[in-house]
């Protein structure tokens, strides 16, 4: 007990550290709470992230940061408008056709594993094969009875989309447009000493902005990338896959394999064995290694110095909390815990303790601001 009563009164007798704590446990309980009436304000605050590179860059060219904002602010809802009335019918119409095509798909491939049997008859029963698609097709058939419970009963999921679409554009604008008084307004509910608190938010909000930012530009990359491939090699559903390929670097490591998955039964389904289908399997896996090895240490430098385990470990615990956003900001996540032990070290070897007028005076205010 003495150990235990030692330690705390090393750690917590600082006012800076408790307020560090007290922070972290009132944000983490209020997203376990309100997490989902949340979910169109961290959404929002996502986007605002991301279109906050382009309005710094114009307001570092001398361009008054309102009209930046605006600016910025039109070409994002041009691109919304894009993505609704152009991108999303395409979407849905490869979504139809692949549950379409799903009947015939399981068709063929039950005969060709019905020739295993005559094949391998001592490792593979006819039996075997037929009880496997059976539960496949009972599987499937719930799946497509929840899909379609979703798709006509859901008036909250409707009210839900409704909202993302009107509310969400306006929560980014008033981000960007009061980013500075939202900040003052926040801070002046902290007390001045302060300064461990401003430490660990200045790291933090670094690298979430630059993964933010770096994350959408890898998913756009590698979605252009996969989509021209597999539009140049002929695939079905090029638009589709392409997307969810995209979409897959969310999840480092697992995302890669399990996307793989549909990209070579899709391929295996439309060619059989053959050179077409080698050299669609070979583009994903060349397109998911220069992903890996190139494009995401270029565009996420500021975080790719997370190990491997200490990912993984961030994506399970954090998306069992949150489900998407948790796995969405699990790499973030990590490095707020690297930066409090950090931080935490540094304050008590002396390093990291606030000099004089630090804390204080309006030099203090413009940091937190910043």
């Amino acid at each position: 007990m003495h150990v235990i009563r030692d330690w705390f009164s090393r750690r917590f007798s600082d006012p800076q550290v408790v307020l560090l704590v007290v922070l972290i446990a009132i944000g983490v309980g209020s997203l376990l709470v309100l997490g989902d009436m949340l979910a169109p304000v961290l959404a929002s605050v996502v986007i605002a992230y991301l279109l906050e590179g382009p309005v710094g860059l114009l307001a570092r060219w001398k361009i008054p940061r309102l009209a930046a904002v605006l600016l910025v602010f039109f070409l994002f809802m041009v691109f919304l408008f894009f993505l609704l009335f152009g991108l999303f019918p395409l979407l849905w119409q490869q979504v139809r056709q692949l549950f379409q095509q799903l009947p015939s798909m399981i068709g063929w491939t039950q005969r060709e594993l019905l020739r295993l049997p005559e094949r391998y008859p001592e490792f593979i029963s006819e039996q075997l094969v037929l009880d496997l698609f059976a539960v496949l097709k009972a599987e499937l058939t719930q799946m497509g009875q929840h899909i379609l419970s979703l798709s006509v009963s859901s008036v909250s999921g409707m009210i839900s989309i409704l909202v993302y679409i009107f509310l969400m554009p306006l929560l980014v604008f008033f981000f960007l447009k009061d980013k500075v008084r939202l900040l003052q307004w926040a801070t002046g509910f902290l007390p001045e000493d302060r300064g461990l608190v401003r430490e660990v938010w200045q790291e933090v909000n670094r690298k979430i902005g630059s993964y933010v930012r770096g994350k959408v530009w890898e998913i756009f990359i590698v979605w252009a990338a996969s989509y021209a491939t597999f539009a140049v090699l002929g695939l079905d559903f090029a638009m589709l896959l392409s997307l969810f390929v995209g979409l897959s670097v969310l999840v480092p490591y697992i995302g890669a394999a399990v996307m793989g998955v549909p990209v070579v039964l899709i391929a295996y389904f439309q060619w059989g064995w053959g050179p077409p289908f080698a050299y669609a399997a070979g583009a994903y896996v060349v397109i998911q290694l220069l992903d890996g090895n190139l494009l995401a240490p270029l565009l996420l430098s500021e975080i790719v110095n997370v190990h491997p385990i200490a990912i993984i470990v961030a994506i399970l615990v954090f998306g069992g909390m949150w489900g998407f956003w948790g796995v969405f900001f699990a790499i973030p996540l990590a490095t707020l815990v690297q930066a409090l032990i950090k931080a935490l070290s540094r304050k008590r070897g002396g390093e990291g303790a606030p000099g004089p007028g630090e804390t204080k005076g309006p030099e203090g205010g413009k940091a937190e601001a910043a």
